[in-house]
């Protein structure tokens, strides 16, 4: 199969027509009740492969944390390859977005190599909250790649605050026939997103606060919330830590076999499980990265526990009361990777989507929700990068991963990493 074999779809040569297409689909989500924000996939002759908008939330409900446009673009593209449809490489393709993209999209740009179209920034989560396409969130390599695939087109018109000239990389094809954009279209890409984004967060802020939230632990071994916990991960609840944010030896097992699935699964050996405020293990993961670079072992957990959640709010026989107060928000958790974060795409993508997952600032009561066990890099490195990330990671949620406290669990894992 080849990519004739996909559905007739637009033709763009024009830049300022694929951002108002992207700028459609963030109409879309806008209607839908979730961030305002989408995009369209384009081949080298501008031919539309797939558009898709925000799915972060579904039914005033988040549906999947990590469902920004851009992310769905590429695990979308890599679908269509395990399905033998054949596509350009990354590099010939060219992902049109209404909104800079956020740390995790970027992340999952540039881990697999598309090149991107900008309409409007994003001063707040953006990867170029600068607007200067300087990057400095990025690490020099990154850097590099971000100012040879990034384009922020000249925007016409005279109204303030719109208009603008031409950043980061020239257009390339498809868009010979058109390079700036009208500033009518990226002024709806930014109307759109600030109509929505506080809305969205105040729709979706129904979760319980830690203390008043209970033990599944207490629960019998045959309750529905506990079957659906244990279908996911056998191991659910066969592991409670000492104290909360406190893992202890006895984790290294869990993250263990996790990490050899995630290397015979494409990945680098990685494994993340996340902990409860009473401490109990709720998920261990593997990543899926045969299946896409974007699928590791933080992406699949954090969607998977949110997906349960959404199942069982809506699941008439648990509900949303019950839900809530067992299985609480993840902010609540305390997250541990196996392997912590260096200075690559992946890791960019996954501390963005912690992010995400945070969704705000993280309780005072939580301080350490994301740790790890083996350092990717010094740790003096990993602090000063991610001061530097834009200001939702850096000043609000506050992205400070740390290495566990327990050297037992650091000199039980070691070894095996």
């Amino acid at each position: 199969m080849n990519s004739s074999s996909l559905p007739a779809r637009p033709v763009y040569t024009q830049v300022t027509h694929a951002v108002a297409r992207a700028a459609d689909m963030a109409t879309q989500a806008y209607g839908q009740g979730t961030f305002s924000v989408g995009g369209t996939l384009l081949d080298p002759l501008g031919n539309e492969l797939k558009a898709i908008h925000n799915n972060v939330v579904v039914n005033g409900l988040t549906h999947d944390p990590t469902a920004h446009g851009e992310r769905q673009l590429i695990d979308w593209y890599y679908a269509q390859l395990a399905q033998g449809i054949t596509l350009p490489p990354p590099a010939e393709m060219t992902i049109v977005t209404s909104l800079d993209p956020c740390c995790m999209c970027t992340g999952a740009i540039l881990a697999a190599g598309f090149k991107v179209v900008s309409g409007a920034f994003d001063d707040f989560a953006g990867i170029n909250y600068n607007r200067q396409a300087s990057f400095p969130s990025l690490s020099p390599g990154l850097r590099r790649q971000a100012q040879t695939r990034y384009a922020y087109p000249a925007v016409t018109g005279s109204a303030r605050g719109f208009a603008r000239p031409a950043t980061g990389t020239a257009l390339s094809a498809p868009f010979a026939a058109g390079q700036t954009v009208d500033q009518a279209d990226v002024a709806l890409c930014q109307a759109l997103f600030q109509a929505t984004v506080n809305q969205v967060k105040n729709t979706i802020n129904t979760d319980l606060a830690a203390d008043q939230l209970h033990d599944p632990a207490t629960l019998p071994a045959d309750d529905p919330l506990i079957l659906a916990l244990k279908a996911i991960d056998p191991a659910a609840l066969t592991y409670r830590a000492p104290a909360r944010g406190l893992p202890d030896a006895g984790l290294a097992p869990h993250l263990q076999a996790a990490a050899r699935v995630d290397l015979t699964q494409g990945g680098s050996g990685n494994a993340v499980a996340l902990l409860d405020p009473f401490g109990n293990l709720l998920l261990c993961m593997p990543g899926h990265e045969h299946v896409s670079p974007l699928q590791t072992a933080f992406m699949r957990l954090t969607r998977s526990y949110a997906a349960l959640r959404e199942q069982l709010i809506n699941n008439p026989a648990i509900g949303a009361e019950k839900t809530r107060r067992y299985l609480g928000h993840p902010k609540h958790g305390t997250w541990v990777f196996a392997k912590g974060p260096d200075d690559s795409a992946r890791s960019l993508m996954e501390l963005g989507a912690f992010g995400s997952t945070m969704e705000g600032a993280v309780p005072s009561e939580n301080p350490v929700p994301l740790q790890y066990v083996v350092p990717g890099m010094s740790p003096t490195a990993l602090t000063a990068w991610c001061q530097q990330l834009p200001p939702f990671y850096s000043r609000c949620v506050v992205v400070n991963p740390l290495q566990v406290q327990s050297q037992a669990l650091i000199a039980a894992m070691t070894p095996t990493l």
